[in-house]
């Protein structure tokens, strides 16, 4: 028979507290996406593969599980395969990252951009409905193919746009707004995936093999959590994307003055030889040496003249003497 299908059990406790974590996963994807771009080398690819689990791991896998457990159906228990709910842990980290390295090593180009948007979008697809599959009842379920298809293009449709906030959203006011728009997104893929599941309870009912959803969702969901708050933190104390340009810039006017600095050294210690000479032809600093030669001798200062000596007082000429005349008689 069929039997009725309860989404609520809870209240609104459960699908709030899926949106809420939905949301802090993507504003935490987003946010390390970011990181990302302002980086290089293995420091990108830490900071995408932290954001693969922030997104396919928090804002995905455990908002998807969150759900569930609201989830019943009237006249049979409901257990969940470990493995295979593991695994569509893996995939939704998996094809998320696949998508984020697509967008950011292809430079945010369309058709990057499209090519990663419907693998992120049929992997997130694909991580729902293995999720569904992991559970064990004593049931018959079937799925209406209009709705699967419906979810399937909401997944593509959500997968593309988040992977377009990765490239463009920086300010941490947009980062909040796109986050938001991705819980909608994830949560309304989710339940109209949910609403497409019909279920049929078996006449007979037996044991149903697998773990309680409180034995084996919960500690797995507590440490996947504990693991995006990690990753928060280490968002927080690390630098901004606009720390780190500025740091870069100033980083790079520090490496132009020491080059210039050591040219100036170079120079001042090898200067530039002189180029031969060519016969017949006038070299054009000796030309110029003597075009500057009388202005130089103009310029030259006046020397100054040796002093004078104080001039000898001549000795007085000695006076002259007559010749005695001889006073002897004439004759």
């Amino acid at each position: 028979m069929t039997s009725a299908v309860d989404h609520f059990t809870y209240g609104l406790l459960t699908p709030l507290l899926a949106y809420v974590m939905s949301c802090m996963g993507s504003m935490l994807g987003l946010r390390l996406t970011a990181q990302a771009h302002a980086s290089r080398g293995g420091a990108r690819v830490r900071w995408l593969l932290g954001a693969a689990v922030s997104i396919g791991g928090t804002g995905i896998w455990v908002m998807h599980f969150i759900a569930m457990m609201g989830f019943q159906v009237e006249g049979t228990q409901i257990k969940y395969d470990v493995w295979l709910t593991a695994a569509s842990a893996l995939v939704a980290i998996v094809v998320v990252g696949t998508g984020l390295f697509l967008v950011s090593y292809g430079g945010g180009r369309w058709p990057a951009l499209l090519g990663g948007g419907l693998l992120t979008g049929l992997g997130v697809a694909s991580m729902h409905y293995l999720g569904m599959y992991a559970m064990n009842m004593s049931a018959h379920v079937s799925y209406d193919r209009v709705l699967v298809g419906v979810s399937v293009a909401i997944a593509v449709v959500a997968a593309t746009v988040a992977l377009w906030f990765t490239t463009r959203v920086r300010k941490p006011i947009w980062i909040t707004g796109a986050a938001l728009v991705m819980g909608v997104a994830v949560a309304g893929m989710h339940y109209t995936g949910m609403y497409a599941m019909h279920v049929t309870v078996d006449p007979v009912t037996g044991e149903v093999p697998g773990a309680d959803a409180l034995d084996f969702l919960v500690p797995l969901m507590t440490v996947i959590s504990l693991i995006t708050l990690t990753m928060l933190l280490m968002v927080i104390l690390s630098p901004s994307e606009e720390e780190l340009s500025e740091d870069a810039e100033l980083l790079a006017k520090l490496e132009l003055r020491r080059r210039n600095a050591e040219q100036q050294q170079q120079l001042a210690a090898y200067p530039a030889p002189l180029a031969a000479p060519v016969p017949g032809r006038p070299q054009p600093m000796q030309g110029r040496q003597q075009a500057m030669q009388p202005m130089q001798d103009r310029r030259q200062p006046m020397q100054p003249m040796p002093p004078t000596q104080p001039a000898q007082p001549q000795p007085a000429p000695a006076p002259r003497q007559q010749p005695a005349r001889s006073r002897g008689r004439r004759r």
